[in-house]
Protein backbone atom coordinates (compact mmCIF):
# COMPACT_ATOMS: atom_id res chain seq x y z
CA UNK A 1 0.00 0.00 0.00
CA UNK A 2 1.32 3.54 -1.47
CA UNK A 3 2.08 5.81 2.03
CA UNK A 4 0.58 9.71 1.85
CA UNK A 5 2.73 12.12 0.91
CA UNK A 6 1.45 14.43 3.73
CA UNK A 7 -0.72 13.26 6.79
CA UNK A 8 -2.27 15.65 8.73
CA UNK A 9 -4.25 14.51 11.96
CA UNK A 10 -6.25 16.61 14.16
CA UNK A 11 -4.30 19.66 13.53
CA UNK A 12 -5.33 22.55 15.15
CA UNK A 13 -4.42 26.58 15.37
CA UNK A 14 -5.14 28.82 17.96
CA UNK A 15 -3.92 32.92 17.95
CA UNK A 16 -4.55 35.45 21.01
CA UNK A 17 -4.37 35.10 25.15
CA UNK A 18 -7.21 32.52 26.63
CA UNK A 19 -8.96 35.76 27.15
CA UNK A 20 -9.31 36.50 23.56
CA UNK A 21 -8.55 33.12 21.61
CA UNK A 22 -9.11 32.47 18.15
CA UNK A 23 -9.36 29.07 16.83
CA UNK A 24 -8.51 29.61 12.95
CA UNK A 25 -7.86 25.87 12.56
CA UNK A 26 -9.76 23.93 14.36
CA UNK A 27 -8.54 19.88 14.54
CA UNK A 28 -8.65 19.28 11.25
CA UNK A 29 -7.26 15.48 9.36
CA UNK A 30 -6.77 14.14 6.00
CA UNK A 31 -3.96 12.84 3.63
CA UNK A 32 -2.67 13.79 0.23
CA UNK A 33 -0.83 11.03 -1.91
CA UNK A 34 2.33 11.48 -4.06
CA UNK A 35 1.51 13.34 -7.98
CA UNK A 36 -1.90 14.91 -6.06
CA UNK A 37 -3.25 18.51 -6.41
CA UNK A 38 -4.98 18.64 -3.02
CA UNK A 39 -7.19 21.72 -2.71
CA UNK A 40 -7.94 23.26 0.28
CA UNK A 41 -11.11 25.71 -0.43
CA UNK A 42 -12.54 28.36 1.44
CA UNK A 43 -13.75 31.55 1.47
CA UNK A 44 -11.40 34.64 3.48
CA UNK A 45 -10.93 33.24 7.14
CA UNK A 46 -11.65 30.04 7.02
CA UNK A 47 -8.37 28.40 7.57
CA UNK A 48 -6.59 28.39 4.23
CA UNK A 49 -3.33 29.92 4.80
CA UNK A 50 -3.10 28.67 8.44
CA UNK A 51 -3.45 25.27 7.22
CA UNK A 52 -0.87 25.43 4.53
CA UNK A 53 1.82 27.64 6.76
CA UNK A 54 1.36 24.50 9.22
CA UNK A 55 2.12 21.99 6.76
CA UNK A 56 5.28 24.37 5.42
CA UNK A 57 6.71 24.77 8.60
CA UNK A 58 5.93 28.20 8.72
CA UNK A 59 3.91 28.26 11.59
CA UNK A 60 3.56 25.68 14.74
CA UNK A 61 0.19 24.23 15.35
CA UNK A 62 -1.08 24.49 18.70
CA UNK A 63 -2.16 20.63 18.66
CA UNK A 64 -2.54 17.61 16.62
CA UNK A 65 0.33 16.80 13.60
CA UNK A 66 1.26 17.35 9.97
CA UNK A 67 4.14 14.75 8.09
CA UNK A 68 5.18 15.93 5.36
CA UNK A 69 7.23 13.87 3.19
CA UNK A 70 7.75 11.37 6.46
CA UNK A 71 8.81 14.15 8.57
CA UNK A 72 6.65 15.79 11.64
CA UNK A 73 6.67 19.96 11.02
CA UNK A 74 6.76 20.39 14.65
CA UNK A 75 10.03 18.63 14.99
CA UNK A 76 12.52 21.44 14.78
CA UNK A 77 15.61 19.08 14.75
CA UNK A 78 14.35 17.84 11.02
CA UNK A 79 12.89 21.31 9.65
CA UNK A 80 15.68 22.33 8.25
CA UNK A 81 15.91 19.08 5.95
CA UNK A 82 11.83 19.57 5.03
CA UNK A 83 12.30 22.68 3.94
CA UNK A 84 15.09 21.71 1.39
CA UNK A 85 12.20 19.12 0.04
CA UNK A 86 9.63 21.47 0.13
CA UNK A 87 8.82 25.15 -1.17
CA UNK A 88 5.61 27.69 -1.34
CA UNK A 89 4.07 30.26 -3.41
CA UNK A 90 1.98 33.51 -2.19
CA UNK A 91 -0.31 35.45 -3.94
CA UNK A 92 1.08 39.10 -4.54
CA UNK A 93 4.00 40.86 -5.33
CA UNK A 94 6.65 40.05 -2.38
CA UNK A 95 9.53 37.68 -2.36
CA UNK A 96 11.50 38.98 -4.79
CA UNK A 97 14.82 41.78 -5.27
CA UNK A 98 13.24 44.03 -7.75
CA UNK A 99 16.21 45.81 -9.16
CA UNK A 100 17.87 42.18 -9.64
CA UNK A 101 16.72 40.68 -13.28
CA UNK A 102 14.38 37.31 -13.03
CA UNK A 103 17.25 35.58 -13.92
CA UNK A 104 19.92 36.47 -11.05
CA UNK A 105 16.66 36.19 -8.43
CA UNK A 106 16.83 32.91 -9.30
CA UNK A 107 20.51 32.66 -9.44
CA UNK A 108 20.33 34.10 -6.11
CA UNK A 109 18.00 31.42 -4.28
CA UNK A 110 19.46 28.88 -6.40
CA UNK A 111 22.67 29.61 -4.21
CA UNK A 112 20.12 29.25 -0.53
CA UNK A 113 18.98 26.62 -1.45
CA UNK A 114 22.65 24.85 -2.14
CA UNK A 115 21.35 24.03 -5.56
CA UNK A 116 24.93 22.71 -7.03
CA UNK A 117 27.01 24.99 -8.89
CA UNK A 118 27.10 22.69 -11.87
CA UNK A 119 23.85 22.02 -12.64
CA UNK A 120 22.72 25.83 -11.03
CA UNK A 121 22.78 27.00 -14.67
CA UNK A 122 20.92 24.71 -16.66
CA UNK A 123 18.29 24.23 -13.63
CA UNK A 124 17.51 28.15 -14.23
CA UNK A 125 16.96 27.98 -17.78
CA UNK A 126 14.80 24.82 -17.65
CA UNK A 127 12.58 26.43 -14.78
CA UNK A 128 12.08 29.89 -16.76
CA UNK A 129 11.51 27.72 -19.77
CA UNK A 130 9.00 26.25 -17.94
CA UNK A 131 7.38 29.24 -16.55
CA UNK A 132 7.82 30.80 -19.37
CA UNK A 133 10.26 33.41 -18.74
CA UNK A 134 13.00 33.02 -21.01
CA UNK A 135 12.84 35.97 -23.08
CA UNK A 136 12.28 38.50 -19.96
CA UNK A 137 14.27 36.55 -17.55
CA UNK A 138 17.47 39.40 -18.35
CA UNK A 139 15.48 42.18 -17.35
CA UNK A 140 14.74 44.08 -13.57
CA UNK A 141 12.02 42.18 -12.10
CA UNK A 142 10.45 45.94 -11.15
CA UNK A 143 9.64 46.66 -15.26
CA UNK A 144 7.32 43.19 -14.63
CA UNK A 145 4.01 43.01 -15.06
CA UNK A 146 1.95 41.62 -11.87
CA UNK A 147 2.13 38.15 -14.06
CA UNK A 148 5.07 38.14 -14.49
CA UNK A 149 6.44 38.83 -11.04
CA UNK A 150 4.24 35.79 -10.53
CA UNK A 151 5.55 33.27 -13.05
CA UNK A 152 9.08 34.13 -11.35
CA UNK A 153 7.65 33.73 -8.04
CA UNK A 154 6.73 30.03 -9.44
CA UNK A 155 10.33 29.74 -10.76
CA UNK A 156 11.67 30.77 -7.26
CA UNK A 157 9.72 28.48 -5.77
CA UNK A 158 10.73 25.40 -8.25
CA UNK A 159 14.73 26.52 -8.07
CA UNK A 160 15.10 23.70 -5.65
CA UNK A 161 13.25 20.97 -7.37
CA UNK A 162 10.64 20.47 -4.19
CA UNK A 163 8.81 17.03 -4.03
CA UNK A 164 6.08 19.24 -2.69
CA UNK A 165 5.01 22.30 -3.77
CA UNK A 166 2.57 24.88 -1.20
CA UNK A 167 0.47 27.12 -3.63
CA UNK A 168 -1.51 29.84 -1.65
CA UNK A 169 -3.83 31.34 -3.68
CA UNK A 170 -1.13 31.86 -6.73
CA UNK A 171 -3.78 33.51 -8.75
CA UNK A 172 -5.39 36.06 -6.81
CA UNK A 173 -5.29 39.60 -8.36
CA UNK A 174 -4.25 38.15 -11.90
CA UNK A 175 -5.99 38.78 -15.30
CA UNK A 176 -7.84 35.87 -16.60
CA UNK A 177 -4.89 34.95 -19.67
CA UNK A 178 -2.25 34.98 -16.91
CA UNK A 179 -4.65 32.80 -14.19
CA UNK A 180 -4.96 30.61 -17.02
CA UNK A 181 -1.23 30.46 -17.75
CA UNK A 182 -0.88 29.84 -14.09
CA UNK A 183 -2.81 26.80 -14.14
CA UNK A 184 -1.40 25.30 -17.26
CA UNK A 185 2.06 25.17 -15.11
CA UNK A 186 0.00 23.99 -11.69
CA UNK A 187 -1.12 20.57 -14.07
CA UNK A 188 2.60 20.44 -15.69
CA UNK A 189 4.29 20.06 -12.17
CA UNK A 190 1.43 17.39 -11.60
CA UNK A 191 2.05 15.77 -14.38
CA UNK A 192 5.87 15.66 -13.87
CA UNK A 193 5.22 14.07 -10.05
CA UNK A 194 5.44 17.02 -8.01
CA UNK A 195 2.37 16.79 -4.91
CA UNK A 196 1.20 20.52 -5.14
CA UNK A 197 -1.06 21.48 -2.16
CA UNK A 198 -3.15 24.52 -3.89
CA UNK A 199 -5.45 26.89 -1.46
CA UNK A 200 -7.86 28.86 -3.71
CA UNK A 201 -11.48 30.14 -3.02
CA UNK A 202 -12.12 30.07 -6.99
CA UNK A 203 -14.37 27.05 -7.03
CA UNK A 204 -14.17 26.82 -10.79
CA UNK A 205 -9.70 27.01 -10.29
CA UNK A 206 -10.64 23.95 -8.03
CA UNK A 207 -13.08 22.28 -10.20
CA UNK A 208 -10.27 22.26 -13.14
CA UNK A 209 -7.12 21.52 -11.33
CA UNK A 210 -7.44 19.45 -8.50
CA UNK A 211 -7.72 15.54 -7.81
CA UNK A 212 -9.03 15.62 -4.15
CA UNK A 213 -9.65 18.95 -1.78
CA UNK A 214 -11.35 19.38 1.71
CA UNK A 215 -13.78 22.21 1.99
CA UNK A 216 -13.08 24.53 5.11
CA UNK A 217 -15.77 27.12 6.77
CA UNK A 218 -14.35 28.30 9.88
CA UNK A 219 -11.51 26.47 10.61
CA UNK A 220 -13.81 22.99 9.98
CA UNK A 221 -14.09 20.65 7.34
CA UNK A 222 -17.49 20.47 5.85
CA UNK A 223 -16.38 18.28 2.70
CA UNK A 224 -13.44 15.91 1.80
CA UNK A 225 -12.78 14.17 -1.43
CA UNK A 226 -13.12 14.20 -5.42
CA UNK A 227 -15.54 16.48 -6.64
CA UNK A 228 -17.89 13.76 -7.17
CA UNK A 229 -17.67 12.06 -3.59
CA UNK A 230 -18.90 15.77 -2.52
CA UNK A 231 -21.71 15.72 -4.83
CA UNK A 232 -22.66 12.65 -3.61
CA UNK A 233 -23.29 14.35 0.09
CA UNK A 234 -25.80 16.54 -1.11
CA UNK A 235 -27.16 13.67 -3.65
CA UNK A 236 -30.39 13.62 -1.68
CA UNK A 237 -30.91 16.92 -3.07
CA UNK A 238 -31.21 16.91 -7.49
CA UNK A 239 -30.72 19.95 -9.89
CA UNK A 240 -32.97 21.15 -12.71
CA UNK A 241 -31.66 24.34 -14.85
CA UNK A 242 -33.18 25.97 -17.19
CA UNK A 243 -32.09 28.93 -19.53
CA UNK A 244 -34.86 31.53 -20.63
CA UNK A 245 -34.91 34.92 -22.24
CA UNK A 246 -36.81 37.07 -19.97
CA UNK A 247 -36.10 37.98 -16.60
CA UNK A 248 -38.82 35.84 -14.37
CA UNK A 249 -37.32 36.47 -10.74
CA UNK A 250 -41.06 37.70 -10.19
CA UNK A 251 -42.27 34.19 -10.33
CA UNK A 252 -39.28 32.69 -7.74
CA UNK A 253 -41.65 32.73 -5.12
CA UNK A 254 -43.82 30.13 -7.14
CA UNK A 255 -40.52 27.94 -8.04
CA UNK A 256 -39.95 28.23 -4.50
CA UNK A 257 -43.64 27.01 -3.61
CA UNK A 258 -43.61 23.61 -5.54
CA UNK A 259 -43.38 20.48 -3.52
CA UNK A 260 -40.18 18.84 -3.17
CA UNK A 261 -38.54 22.80 -4.24
CA UNK A 262 -35.43 23.45 -1.73
CA UNK A 263 -33.84 26.34 -3.87
CA UNK A 264 -34.34 28.29 -6.56
CA UNK A 265 -31.32 30.57 -8.18
CA UNK A 266 -31.25 32.78 -11.24
CA UNK A 267 -28.26 34.24 -12.33
CA UNK A 268 -27.86 36.36 -15.92
CA UNK A 269 -25.33 35.05 -18.28
CA UNK A 270 -24.64 35.82 -21.44
CA UNK A 271 -28.12 38.48 -22.01
CA UNK A 272 -30.30 35.45 -20.69
CA UNK A 273 -31.15 33.82 -17.37
CA UNK A 274 -30.11 30.70 -16.11
CA UNK A 275 -32.77 29.30 -13.36
CA UNK A 276 -31.11 26.98 -11.40
CA UNK A 277 -33.70 24.90 -9.06
CA UNK A 278 -32.99 22.31 -6.12
CA UNK A 279 -35.67 19.42 -5.55
CA UNK A 280 -35.48 16.45 -3.20
CA UNK A 281 -38.78 13.58 -3.24
CA UNK A 282 -39.36 11.62 -5.25
CA UNK A 283 -41.45 13.34 -7.91
CA UNK A 284 -39.46 15.64 -9.99
CA UNK A 285 -41.09 19.32 -10.61
CA UNK A 286 -39.90 19.65 -14.43
CA UNK A 287 -43.39 20.07 -15.90
CA UNK A 288 -44.55 22.38 -12.83
CA UNK A 289 -41.42 24.36 -13.45
CA UNK A 290 -42.19 24.40 -17.52
CA UNK A 291 -45.47 25.42 -16.88
CA UNK A 292 -44.37 28.06 -14.80
CA UNK A 293 -41.48 29.30 -16.62
CA UNK A 294 -43.01 28.84 -20.82
CA UNK A 295 -43.90 33.11 -20.45
CA UNK A 296 -40.51 33.18 -20.22
CA UNK A 297 -39.09 31.76 -23.68
CA UNK A 298 -37.51 28.61 -22.58
CA UNK A 299 -34.65 27.92 -24.40
CA UNK A 300 -33.68 24.84 -22.86
CA UNK A 301 -34.43 22.61 -19.22
CA UNK A 302 -33.38 19.32 -17.88
CA UNK A 303 -31.42 17.67 -15.39
CA UNK A 304 -27.92 18.77 -14.29
CA UNK A 305 -24.79 17.89 -11.83
CA UNK A 306 -24.63 21.02 -9.28
CA UNK A 307 -21.38 22.21 -9.43
CA UNK A 308 -18.92 22.57 -7.17
CA UNK A 309 -19.68 25.66 -6.58
CA UNK A 310 -23.02 24.71 -5.66
CA UNK A 311 -22.21 21.95 -3.31
CA UNK A 312 -20.19 24.52 -1.54
CA UNK A 313 -22.51 26.99 -0.53
CA UNK A 314 -24.43 24.19 0.24
CA UNK A 315 -22.25 22.62 2.51
CA UNK A 316 -21.11 25.65 4.25
CA UNK A 317 -24.46 27.16 4.25
CA UNK A 318 -24.19 29.71 2.08
CA UNK A 319 -20.84 31.40 3.19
Amino acid sequence: MVSPTITVKNLKRVFGEKDSEKVAVDSISFDVMKGEIFGILGPNGAGKTTTIRMMSTLLKPTSGNAEVLGIDVSDDRRTRELRKRINMVSGGERGLYYRLTGRQNLRYFADLYGVPKNIRESRISDTLELVGMTDAADRPVEDYSRGMKQRIHIARALINDPEVLFLDEPTIGLDPEISKQVRKIVKDLSLSGKTVILTTHYMFEAEELCDRMILLKRGRIVGYGTIDQLRDMVSDDSMIRAMVIYDPTESIGMMNSIDGVTNTVIEKAGGKYVVSVRFNGKDDPIEELEEILQKYDIRNIGFDEPSLEETYLYLTGGE
